[in-house]
Protein backbone atom coordinates (compact mmCIF):
# COMPACT_ATOMS: atom_id res chain seq x y z
CA UNK A 1 0.00 0.00 0.00
CA UNK A 2 2.94 2.38 -0.57
CA UNK A 3 2.04 3.83 -3.99
CA UNK A 4 4.11 6.67 -6.37
CA UNK A 5 1.22 8.97 -5.95
CA UNK A 6 0.28 10.48 -2.86
CA UNK A 7 -2.71 10.67 -1.24
CA UNK A 8 -5.00 13.43 -0.85
CA UNK A 9 -7.15 14.92 1.73
CA UNK A 10 -9.32 17.79 1.44
CA UNK A 11 -10.54 19.33 4.91
CA UNK A 12 -11.92 22.79 5.72
CA UNK A 13 -10.71 25.83 6.91
CA UNK A 14 -9.87 26.38 10.86
CA UNK A 15 -10.55 23.61 13.31
CA UNK A 16 -10.95 21.07 10.35
CA UNK A 17 -7.18 22.33 9.00
CA UNK A 18 -6.28 21.86 13.04
CA UNK A 19 -7.36 18.19 12.47
CA UNK A 20 -5.58 17.54 9.81
CA UNK A 21 -2.39 19.01 11.11
CA UNK A 22 -1.68 15.71 13.19
CA UNK A 23 -1.83 13.42 9.80
CA UNK A 24 0.13 15.85 8.25
CA UNK A 25 3.07 15.67 10.82
CA UNK A 26 2.27 11.68 10.83
CA UNK A 27 2.61 11.20 7.55
CA UNK A 28 5.97 13.49 6.87
CA UNK A 29 7.28 11.89 10.01
CA UNK A 30 6.81 8.39 8.14
CA UNK A 31 7.63 9.21 4.44
CA UNK A 32 4.61 8.61 3.28
CA UNK A 33 3.67 11.10 0.12
CA UNK A 34 0.35 13.08 0.92
CA UNK A 35 -1.78 16.16 -0.27
CA UNK A 36 -3.73 17.82 1.86
CA UNK A 37 -5.61 20.46 0.60
CA UNK A 38 -7.38 23.14 3.06
CA UNK A 39 -9.80 25.60 2.58
CA UNK A 40 -9.40 28.78 4.08
CA UNK A 41 -10.97 32.28 4.88
CA UNK A 42 -11.62 34.89 1.55
CA UNK A 43 -8.29 37.04 1.61
CA UNK A 44 -9.72 40.67 2.13
CA UNK A 45 -11.02 39.31 5.65
CA UNK A 46 -7.92 38.39 7.15
CA UNK A 47 -7.53 40.04 10.43
CA UNK A 48 -11.01 41.04 10.73
CA UNK A 49 -11.76 37.96 12.92
CA UNK A 50 -13.00 35.91 9.70
CA UNK A 51 -14.90 32.69 10.07
CA UNK A 52 -12.74 30.17 11.12
CA UNK A 53 -10.10 32.12 10.11
CA UNK A 54 -6.76 30.32 11.39
CA UNK A 55 -3.10 31.46 10.07
CA UNK A 56 -3.16 28.15 7.89
CA UNK A 57 0.25 28.55 5.69
CA UNK A 58 2.36 29.40 8.78
CA UNK A 59 1.25 26.88 11.31
CA UNK A 60 1.73 24.16 8.28
CA UNK A 61 4.98 24.93 7.67
CA UNK A 62 6.32 23.36 10.74
CA UNK A 63 4.50 19.48 9.56
CA UNK A 64 5.46 19.83 5.35
CA UNK A 65 7.78 19.57 2.44
CA UNK A 66 5.98 22.21 1.20
CA UNK A 67 3.43 24.84 1.75
CA UNK A 68 1.98 27.09 -0.50
CA UNK A 69 -0.92 29.47 -1.34
CA UNK A 70 -1.56 30.23 -5.21
CA UNK A 71 -1.29 33.28 -5.84
CA UNK A 72 -3.97 33.25 -8.40
CA UNK A 73 -6.37 30.94 -10.37
CA UNK A 74 -4.09 30.97 -13.19
CA UNK A 75 -1.20 29.15 -11.00
CA UNK A 76 -2.94 26.54 -9.49
CA UNK A 77 -2.31 23.57 -11.94
CA UNK A 78 1.47 24.40 -11.36
CA UNK A 79 1.02 24.84 -7.86
CA UNK A 80 -0.44 21.27 -7.63
CA UNK A 81 2.63 19.71 -9.83
CA UNK A 82 5.12 20.86 -7.78
CA UNK A 83 3.12 19.80 -4.34
CA UNK A 84 2.96 16.47 -6.03
CA UNK A 85 6.64 16.14 -7.48
CA UNK A 86 7.85 17.68 -3.71
CA UNK A 87 5.53 14.47 -1.91
CA UNK A 88 6.96 11.65 -4.00
CA UNK A 89 10.65 12.86 -5.31
CA UNK A 90 13.52 12.51 -2.58
CA UNK A 91 12.37 11.24 0.42
CA UNK A 92 8.32 11.53 0.85
CA UNK A 93 6.20 13.08 2.74
CA UNK A 94 3.58 15.74 3.05
CA UNK A 95 2.97 18.97 1.28
CA UNK A 96 -0.32 21.32 1.75
CA UNK A 97 -1.90 24.16 -0.71
CA UNK A 98 -4.31 26.78 0.60
CA UNK A 99 -7.43 27.96 -0.92
CA UNK A 100 -8.97 31.34 -0.16
CA UNK A 101 -12.77 30.80 0.36
CA UNK A 102 -13.29 33.64 -2.20
CA UNK A 103 -11.01 31.53 -4.99
CA UNK A 104 -14.14 29.32 -5.20
CA UNK A 105 -16.65 32.18 -7.17
CA UNK A 106 -13.64 33.86 -9.46
CA UNK A 107 -13.44 33.26 -12.79
CA UNK A 108 -10.54 33.64 -15.35
CA UNK A 109 -9.95 33.64 -18.78
CA UNK A 110 -8.93 29.85 -19.59
CA UNK A 111 -5.95 30.89 -22.13
CA UNK A 112 -4.21 32.39 -19.18
CA UNK A 113 -4.79 28.96 -16.82
CA UNK A 114 -0.82 27.94 -16.46
CA UNK A 115 -1.54 24.08 -17.50
CA UNK A 116 1.40 21.82 -17.04
CA UNK A 117 1.92 17.90 -17.36
CA UNK A 118 1.76 15.45 -14.46
CA UNK A 119 5.06 15.32 -13.54
CA UNK A 120 6.85 12.02 -14.36
CA UNK A 121 7.79 8.84 -11.77
CA UNK A 122 10.92 10.12 -8.95
CA UNK A 123 14.04 9.43 -10.58
CA UNK A 124 15.83 6.84 -9.75
CA UNK A 125 19.29 7.64 -8.48
CA UNK A 126 22.29 5.64 -7.82
CA UNK A 127 25.08 5.02 -5.09
CA UNK A 128 29.03 6.42 -5.83
CA UNK A 129 30.86 2.99 -7.14
CA UNK A 130 33.78 3.61 -4.77
CA UNK A 131 31.43 3.68 -1.58
CA UNK A 132 29.24 0.37 -2.91
CA UNK A 133 33.23 -0.95 -3.11
CA UNK A 134 33.78 0.24 0.41
CA UNK A 135 30.86 -0.99 1.58
CA UNK A 136 31.53 -4.61 0.67
CA UNK A 137 34.79 -4.52 1.98
CA UNK A 138 33.64 -3.66 5.51
CA UNK A 139 30.83 -6.41 5.48
CA UNK A 140 33.28 -9.29 4.21
CA UNK A 141 36.08 -7.97 6.81
CA UNK A 142 32.91 -8.24 9.75
CA UNK A 143 32.77 -11.03 11.95
CA UNK A 144 29.37 -10.36 13.36
CA UNK A 145 27.53 -8.59 10.61
CA UNK A 146 23.68 -7.84 10.57
CA UNK A 147 21.68 -6.22 7.69
CA UNK A 148 18.49 -3.80 9.33
CA UNK A 149 15.54 -3.58 6.58
CA UNK A 150 13.77 -0.27 6.71
CA UNK A 151 10.43 0.95 5.79
CA UNK A 152 12.69 2.94 2.76
CA UNK A 153 13.20 -0.84 1.36
CA UNK A 154 9.34 -1.54 1.25
CA UNK A 155 8.27 1.74 -0.27
CA UNK A 156 11.38 1.12 -2.64
CA UNK A 157 9.55 -2.08 -3.52
CA UNK A 158 13.37 -3.54 -3.43
CA UNK A 159 11.81 -6.82 -2.02
CA UNK A 160 13.26 -8.98 -4.85
CA UNK A 161 16.46 -7.54 -4.44
CA UNK A 162 16.88 -7.80 -0.67
CA UNK A 163 16.18 -11.38 -0.71
CA UNK A 164 18.48 -12.27 -3.45
CA UNK A 165 21.43 -9.92 -1.13
CA UNK A 166 20.03 -11.95 1.92
CA UNK A 167 20.37 -15.61 0.30
CA UNK A 168 23.69 -14.57 -1.56
CA UNK A 169 25.28 -13.67 1.85
CA UNK A 170 23.82 -15.65 4.25
CA UNK A 171 23.63 -12.23 6.19
CA UNK A 172 21.56 -12.22 9.58
CA UNK A 173 18.59 -9.55 9.00
CA UNK A 174 16.09 -7.57 11.03
CA UNK A 175 13.33 -6.05 9.90
CA UNK A 176 11.85 -2.23 11.56
CA UNK A 177 8.18 -2.82 12.13
CA UNK A 178 6.90 -1.93 8.67
CA UNK A 179 10.23 -3.30 7.11
CA UNK A 180 8.47 -6.40 7.99
CA UNK A 181 7.59 -8.74 4.77
CA UNK A 182 10.53 -7.38 2.77
CA UNK A 183 12.07 -10.43 3.68
CA UNK A 184 9.29 -12.90 5.10
CA UNK A 185 10.05 -12.97 9.04
CA UNK A 186 9.87 -16.97 8.69
CA UNK A 187 12.93 -16.50 6.37
CA UNK A 188 16.20 -18.77 8.20
CA UNK A 189 17.96 -15.08 8.55
CA UNK A 190 15.85 -13.94 10.17
CA UNK A 191 16.76 -12.44 13.90
CA UNK A 192 14.05 -10.29 14.61
CA UNK A 193 13.08 -13.23 17.98
CA UNK A 194 17.10 -12.08 19.05
CA UNK A 195 16.61 -8.38 18.29
CA UNK A 196 18.63 -7.01 21.11
CA UNK A 197 21.46 -9.42 21.51
CA UNK A 198 21.93 -8.46 17.13
CA UNK A 199 21.69 -5.07 17.68
CA UNK A 200 23.91 -5.00 20.86
CA UNK A 201 26.91 -7.37 19.36
CA UNK A 202 26.74 -6.77 15.82
CA UNK A 203 30.59 -5.30 14.55
CA UNK A 204 28.80 -4.20 11.13
CA UNK A 205 25.53 -2.84 10.53
CA UNK A 206 23.94 -2.53 7.20
CA UNK A 207 21.23 0.03 7.55
CA UNK A 208 18.91 -0.43 4.13
CA UNK A 209 16.37 2.40 4.35
CA UNK A 210 16.34 2.55 8.08
CA UNK A 211 16.58 5.59 10.05
CA UNK A 212 19.15 5.49 13.46
CA UNK A 213 15.99 7.25 15.58
CA UNK A 214 14.46 5.80 18.66
CA UNK A 215 13.17 3.16 17.15
CA UNK A 216 16.65 1.52 16.56
CA UNK A 217 17.55 3.49 20.17
CA UNK A 218 19.59 5.98 18.16
CA UNK A 219 22.60 3.76 17.00
CA UNK A 220 24.13 4.27 20.72
CA UNK A 221 25.08 2.32 23.76
CA UNK A 222 24.15 0.33 25.27
CA UNK A 223 21.83 -1.09 23.02
CA UNK A 224 24.67 -0.58 20.45
CA UNK A 225 28.48 -1.61 20.30
CA UNK A 226 30.66 1.73 20.76
CA UNK A 227 32.95 0.66 17.67
CA UNK A 228 30.32 -0.58 15.39
CA UNK A 229 30.68 0.15 12.26
CA UNK A 230 27.56 1.52 10.45
CA UNK A 231 26.98 1.00 6.84
CA UNK A 232 23.81 3.88 5.83
CA UNK A 233 22.03 3.08 2.44
CA UNK A 234 19.09 6.64 2.49
CA UNK A 235 17.44 8.19 -0.21
CA UNK A 236 17.87 11.04 1.94
CA UNK A 237 21.19 13.01 1.59
CA UNK A 238 20.56 14.81 5.00
CA UNK A 239 19.70 11.60 7.24
CA UNK A 240 23.44 10.19 6.34
CA UNK A 241 25.43 10.42 9.20
CA UNK A 242 22.59 11.42 12.23
CA UNK A 243 23.49 9.93 15.12
CA UNK A 244 26.54 7.74 14.15
CA UNK A 245 29.48 8.29 11.85
CA UNK A 246 28.41 6.07 8.70
CA UNK A 247 32.14 3.92 7.60
CA UNK A 248 30.27 4.12 4.42
CA UNK A 249 27.60 6.49 3.43
CA UNK A 250 25.44 4.82 0.03
CA UNK A 251 22.98 7.80 -0.90
CA UNK A 252 20.48 6.31 -3.55
CA UNK A 253 17.28 4.52 -4.58
CA UNK A 254 17.42 1.73 -2.16
CA UNK A 255 16.25 -0.83 -4.77
CA UNK A 256 19.10 0.69 -7.00
CA UNK A 257 21.46 0.88 -4.45
CA UNK A 258 20.65 -2.97 -3.30
CA UNK A 259 21.35 -4.36 -7.16
CA UNK A 260 24.65 -2.39 -6.89
CA UNK A 261 25.75 -4.49 -4.10
CA UNK A 262 24.53 -7.63 -5.52
CA UNK A 263 26.51 -6.61 -8.33
CA UNK A 264 30.05 -6.49 -6.04
CA UNK A 265 29.32 -9.27 -4.03
CA UNK A 266 28.77 -12.12 -6.67
CA UNK A 267 32.44 -10.40 -8.20
CA UNK A 268 33.59 -11.05 -4.53
CA UNK A 269 31.54 -14.86 -4.19
CA UNK A 270 31.81 -13.64 -0.48
CA UNK A 271 29.55 -15.28 1.55
CA UNK A 272 29.09 -15.38 5.46
CA UNK A 273 29.63 -18.42 7.32
CA UNK A 274 26.33 -20.01 8.54
CA UNK A 275 28.57 -22.21 10.94
CA UNK A 276 30.00 -18.92 12.30
CA UNK A 277 30.42 -18.30 16.15
CA UNK A 278 27.58 -15.03 15.62
CA UNK A 279 25.35 -17.37 13.47
CA UNK A 280 25.53 -19.90 16.38
CA UNK A 281 24.91 -17.22 19.19
CA UNK A 282 22.06 -15.45 17.79
CA UNK A 283 20.29 -19.26 16.53
CA UNK A 284 20.60 -19.91 20.71
CA UNK A 285 19.06 -16.39 21.74
CA UNK A 286 16.05 -17.45 19.52
CA UNK A 287 15.43 -20.78 20.47
CA UNK A 288 15.83 -19.59 24.03
CA UNK A 289 13.26 -16.58 23.11
CA UNK A 290 11.22 -18.39 20.87
CA UNK A 291 10.84 -20.67 24.00
CA UNK A 292 9.82 -18.31 26.77
CA UNK A 293 7.40 -17.20 24.47
CA UNK A 294 5.84 -20.56 23.92
CA UNK A 295 5.95 -21.20 27.24
CA UNK A 296 3.49 -17.92 27.68
CA UNK A 297 1.91 -18.93 24.67
CA UNK A 298 1.01 -22.51 26.14
CA UNK A 299 -0.86 -21.38 29.47
CA UNK A 300 -3.61 -22.57 30.68
CA UNK A 301 -5.07 -19.86 32.90
CA UNK A 302 -7.66 -17.22 32.90
CA UNK A 303 -7.86 -14.74 31.78
CA UNK A 304 -5.50 -15.30 28.96
CA UNK A 305 -2.51 -13.25 28.60
CA UNK A 306 -1.14 -11.81 25.25
CA UNK A 307 0.82 -14.45 24.29
CA UNK A 308 -1.92 -16.85 24.12
CA UNK A 309 -4.55 -14.50 22.04
CA UNK A 310 -1.71 -14.16 19.15
CA UNK A 311 -0.94 -17.55 18.60
CA UNK A 312 -4.53 -17.94 17.91
CA UNK A 313 -4.76 -15.12 15.93
CA UNK A 314 -1.72 -16.15 14.27
CA UNK A 315 -3.03 -19.60 13.73
CA UNK A 316 -6.22 -18.80 12.15
CA UNK A 317 -5.90 -15.30 10.24
CA UNK A 318 -4.78 -15.64 6.62
CA UNK A 319 -0.50 -15.30 5.60
CA UNK A 320 -1.32 -12.85 3.03
CA UNK A 321 -3.65 -10.46 4.68
CA UNK A 322 -3.14 -6.96 5.71
CA UNK A 323 -2.50 -6.01 9.18
CA UNK A 324 -3.43 -3.03 11.28
CA UNK A 325 -1.79 -2.94 14.56
CA UNK A 326 -1.32 -0.14 17.43
CA UNK A 327 -1.43 -0.08 21.26
CA UNK A 328 1.14 -0.53 24.19
CA UNK A 329 1.67 -3.79 24.91
CA UNK A 330 -0.65 -4.81 21.93
CA UNK A 331 1.36 -3.33 19.22
CA UNK A 332 4.54 -3.97 20.93
CA UNK A 333 4.39 -7.15 21.75
CA UNK A 334 2.44 -8.16 18.29
CA UNK A 335 5.20 -7.10 16.14
CA UNK A 336 7.01 -10.06 17.26
CA UNK A 337 4.76 -12.49 17.71
CA UNK A 338 2.56 -11.80 14.20
CA UNK A 339 4.74 -12.71 11.36
CA UNK A 340 4.67 -10.75 7.99
CA UNK A 341 5.26 -12.90 5.15
CA UNK A 342 4.45 -10.40 2.30
CA UNK A 343 6.12 -6.56 1.94
CA UNK A 344 3.86 -3.46 2.64
CA UNK A 345 1.29 -5.31 4.40
CA UNK A 346 1.96 -3.69 7.40
CA UNK A 347 0.62 -0.65 9.42
CA UNK A 348 1.18 0.43 12.95
CA UNK A 349 2.07 3.67 14.66
CA UNK A 350 5.04 3.74 13.29
CA UNK A 351 7.99 6.63 13.51
CA UNK A 352 5.76 9.27 15.28
CA UNK A 353 3.93 6.53 17.67
CA UNK A 354 0.90 8.11 16.62
CA UNK A 355 -2.26 6.56 19.05
CA UNK A 356 -5.78 6.38 17.15
CA UNK A 357 -4.54 5.55 13.46
CA UNK A 358 -5.51 1.83 13.43
CA UNK A 359 -8.95 2.28 12.13
CA UNK A 360 -8.39 4.82 9.55
CA UNK A 361 -5.32 2.92 8.75
CA UNK A 362 -7.78 -0.27 8.45
CA UNK A 363 -10.47 1.46 6.31
CA UNK A 364 -7.95 3.04 3.93
CA UNK A 365 -6.40 -0.16 3.27
CA UNK A 366 -10.29 -2.03 2.94
CA UNK A 367 -10.82 0.97 0.10
CA UNK A 368 -7.86 -0.15 -1.76
CA UNK A 369 -8.17 -3.48 -1.44
CA UNK A 370 -11.68 -3.83 -2.31
CA UNK A 371 -10.74 -2.17 -5.96
CA UNK A 372 -7.06 -4.19 -6.13
CA UNK A 373 -7.12 -7.51 -4.15
CA UNK A 374 -10.70 -7.98 -3.13
CA UNK A 375 -9.52 -11.57 -2.05
CA UNK A 376 -7.35 -9.80 0.90
CA UNK A 377 -8.65 -9.61 4.55
CA UNK A 378 -7.45 -6.69 6.71
CA UNK A 379 -7.23 -7.60 10.15
CA UNK A 380 -7.09 -4.77 12.67
CA UNK A 381 -5.64 -5.94 16.38
CA UNK A 382 -5.19 -3.24 18.65
CA UNK A 383 -5.46 -2.60 22.68
CA UNK A 384 -8.62 -1.15 24.30
CA UNK A 385 -6.95 2.31 24.96
CA UNK A 386 -5.76 2.63 21.06
CA UNK A 387 -9.19 1.43 19.94
CA UNK A 388 -10.95 4.41 22.34
CA UNK A 389 -9.26 7.10 19.94
CA UNK A 390 -11.30 6.58 16.88
CA UNK A 391 -14.18 3.92 17.50
CA UNK A 392 -16.36 6.10 16.01
CA UNK A 393 -14.82 4.84 12.68
CA UNK A 394 -17.32 1.08 12.83
CA UNK A 395 -19.59 3.41 12.21
CA UNK A 396 -17.64 4.64 8.91
CA UNK A 397 -16.70 0.81 8.62
CA UNK A 398 -20.37 -0.64 8.69
CA UNK A 399 -21.91 2.57 6.59
CA UNK A 400 -19.46 1.12 3.22
CA UNK A 401 -19.39 -2.23 4.54
CA UNK A 402 -15.86 -3.33 4.63
CA UNK A 403 -15.26 -6.61 5.78
CA UNK A 404 -12.77 -5.43 8.69
CA UNK A 405 -12.27 -7.51 11.33
CA UNK A 406 -11.03 -5.72 14.57
CA UNK A 407 -9.77 -7.65 17.27
CA UNK A 408 -9.55 -5.55 20.73
CA UNK A 409 -7.47 -7.16 23.15
CA UNK A 410 -8.80 -5.75 26.43
CA UNK A 411 -7.07 -5.45 29.87
CA UNK A 412 -8.81 -2.63 30.94
CA UNK A 413 -6.27 -0.28 30.84
CA UNK A 414 -3.28 1.02 29.27
CA UNK A 415 -0.37 -1.40 29.85
CA UNK A 416 -1.94 -2.56 33.03
CA UNK A 417 -5.20 -2.14 34.59
CA UNK A 418 -8.11 -3.29 36.77
CA UNK A 419 -10.10 -6.47 37.11
CA UNK A 420 -13.67 -6.18 38.18
CA UNK A 421 -13.12 -6.52 42.03
CA UNK A 422 -10.35 -4.56 42.05
CA UNK A 423 -12.39 -1.66 40.49
CA UNK A 424 -14.95 -1.88 43.07
CA UNK A 425 -12.51 -2.39 46.01
CA UNK A 426 -11.42 1.07 45.03
CA UNK A 427 -14.47 2.71 44.47
CA UNK A 428 -15.03 2.25 48.55
CA UNK A 429 -12.23 4.79 48.82
CA UNK A 430 -14.03 7.44 47.33
CA UNK A 431 -14.54 9.46 43.62
CA UNK A 432 -12.57 7.14 40.79
CA UNK A 433 -11.78 10.75 39.66
CA UNK A 434 -9.48 11.34 42.25
CA UNK A 435 -9.24 7.17 42.79
CA UNK A 436 -8.66 5.41 39.32
CA UNK A 437 -5.34 5.16 38.31
CA UNK A 438 -5.06 7.59 34.60
CA UNK A 439 -3.67 4.33 32.77
CA UNK A 440 -7.08 2.15 34.19
CA UNK A 441 -10.17 1.85 32.12
CA UNK A 442 -13.63 0.74 33.03
CA UNK A 443 -12.99 -3.10 33.61
CA UNK A 444 -14.92 -5.44 30.91
CA UNK A 445 -16.22 -2.95 28.37
CA UNK A 446 -18.00 -4.35 25.52
CA UNK A 447 -16.78 -3.12 22.72
CA UNK A 448 -18.73 -5.19 20.33
CA UNK A 449 -21.76 -3.87 21.14
CA UNK A 450 -20.83 -0.90 19.52
CA UNK A 451 -20.13 -2.73 16.70
CA UNK A 452 -23.40 -5.04 16.95
CA UNK A 453 -25.56 -1.06 16.88
CA UNK A 454 -24.10 -0.20 13.22
CA UNK A 455 -24.93 -3.56 12.17
CA UNK A 456 -21.70 -5.37 12.07
CA UNK A 457 -21.00 -8.60 14.28
CA UNK A 458 -19.56 -8.35 17.67
CA UNK A 459 -17.77 -11.20 19.65
CA UNK A 460 -17.28 -10.83 23.50
CA UNK A 461 -14.77 -13.53 24.18
CA UNK A 462 -13.33 -15.03 27.61
CA UNK A 463 -11.49 -18.15 26.61
CA UNK A 464 -9.45 -19.58 24.26
CA UNK A 465 -11.96 -21.61 22.68
CA UNK A 466 -14.48 -18.37 22.35
CA UNK A 467 -11.63 -16.93 20.48
CA UNK A 468 -11.21 -19.56 18.13
CA UNK A 469 -14.86 -19.78 16.92
CA UNK A 470 -15.46 -16.05 16.80
CA UNK A 471 -11.90 -16.28 14.61
CA UNK A 472 -13.38 -18.87 12.60
CA UNK A 473 -16.83 -17.42 12.21
CA UNK A 474 -15.24 -13.83 11.18
CA UNK A 475 -13.29 -15.54 8.61
CA UNK A 476 -16.10 -17.11 6.76
CA UNK A 477 -17.92 -13.99 6.67
CA UNK A 478 -16.20 -12.38 4.14
CA UNK A 479 -19.02 -9.32 3.35
CA UNK A 480 -19.79 -8.31 7.30
CA UNK A 481 -17.80 -6.01 9.88
CA UNK A 482 -16.73 -7.95 13.16
CA UNK A 483 -15.17 -6.91 16.43
CA UNK A 484 -13.81 -9.39 18.66
CA UNK A 485 -13.39 -7.63 21.98
CA UNK A 486 -10.94 -10.00 23.53
CA UNK A 487 -10.46 -9.94 27.63
CA UNK A 488 -7.32 -10.81 28.84
CA UNK A 489 -5.53 -10.79 32.41
CA UNK A 490 -5.34 -7.15 33.41
CA UNK A 491 -1.56 -7.80 34.29
CA UNK A 492 -0.45 -10.00 31.84
CA UNK A 493 2.75 -8.05 30.66
CA UNK A 494 5.69 -8.49 27.81
CA UNK A 495 7.76 -11.16 28.94
CA UNK A 496 10.77 -10.05 30.80
CA UNK A 497 13.12 -7.71 28.43
CA UNK A 498 16.80 -7.55 28.87
CA UNK A 499 16.92 -3.44 28.69
CA UNK A 500 13.34 -3.03 31.19
CA UNK A 501 14.15 0.70 31.46
CA UNK A 502 14.05 1.13 27.58
CA UNK A 503 10.70 -0.77 27.28
CA UNK A 504 8.80 1.85 24.73
CA UNK A 505 12.37 1.92 22.78
CA UNK A 506 11.95 -1.47 21.96
CA UNK A 507 9.79 -0.95 19.11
Amino acid sequence: FFVSRPGVCLVVSGPGFLHALGGMANANLNCWPLLVIGGSSDRNQETMGAFQEFPQVEAARLYNKLTVRPSSLEVIPAVIEKAVRTSIYGRPGSCYIDIPGDFVNLQVDKSSVKYVECCLPPPLSMAEQSAVSEAVSVVAQSEQPLLIVGKGAAYSRAENNIRKLVDLCGLPFLPTPMGKGVVPDNHPSCVAAARSTALQHADVIILLGARLNWILHFGLPPRFRQDVKVIQIDICAEELGNNVRPVASLLGDINTVTKQLLEEFSKRQWKYPSSSPWWKKLREKIMSNEEKSKGLELQKSLPMNYYTVFRHIRDLIPRDCILVSEGANTMDIGRTALPNYQPRQRLDAGTFGTMGVGLGFAIAAAMVAKDRTPEKRVICVEGDSAFGFSGMELETICRYNLPILIIVVNNNGIYTGLDTDAWKEMLKFGDPATCAPPVSLLPNSHYEQIMSAFGGKGYFVTTPEELQDALKASMANRHTPALINVMIDPRSERKKQEFPWLTRSNM
